[in-house]
């Protein structure tokens, strides 16, 4: 039932935004790419890879993270695909997988361009299901101006996982709005 009210939540919120999208661009100075007017919409995959695998106590781990989005509306309709990658090491268990976090995000486009994002992200876990909502603000590239809402559902790990030899990936569903 939560998965379905944060779902509702999500695509309300879309739906929302869309209504609401100014389409004036943003200034952008001779060195970046003017935003586009409108907005975009994607929807695709995250799989993230732990190293050694996350096990109840915390140590080192290398984290691995590929999104793909592989349907993208775009209102100017030239970005029609993107991607993520980021490799970065974090000192986590499975009791602390879930806290928040701050970053920086890089999507590139089909269109040979890319976003720069600051992001803030938190988790929670609903029904089997670790739900991770990203929101931040692109700060350099197409886009720029841009607020990013970014939704990955991933499967939780199991605790036989944790107890053993460790948690070491998953894959699920992401979908990104930037308005």
């Amino acid at each position: 039932m939560a998965i379905g009210r944060a779902w509702t939540r999500t695509a309300a919120l879309a739906t929302a935004v869309t209504a609401l999208v100014a389409t004036a661009p943003a200034a952008a100075s001779a060195h970046e790419h003017p935003s586009p007017a409108g907005q975009l919409q994607c929807s695709g995959t995250e799989t993230v890879g732990y190293r050694p695998g996350v096990t109840l106590a915390p140590r080192d781990v290398g984290i691995t993270v590929q999104g793909r989005f592989t349907r993208c509306t775009d209102s100017t309709g030239k970005v029609t695909s993107g991607a993520y990658d980021e490799h970065f090491p974090l000192f986590t268990g499975c009791n602390n997988l879930l806290e928040g976090f701050t970053a920086e995000r890089t999507f590139k486009w089909n269109t040979g361009d890319s976003s720069t994002a600051e992001i803030s992200g938190s988790s929670t876990a609903v029904a089997g299901q670790v739900i991770t909502t990203i929101t931040g603000t692109v700060v350099k590239g197409r886009f720029q101006g841009r607020s990013v809402e970014e939704v990955i559902i991933l499967p939780q790990p199991g605790a036989l996982d944790c107890l053993t030899t460790g948690f070491t990936g998953a894959t699920g569903g992401t979908t990104l709005a930037l308005t």
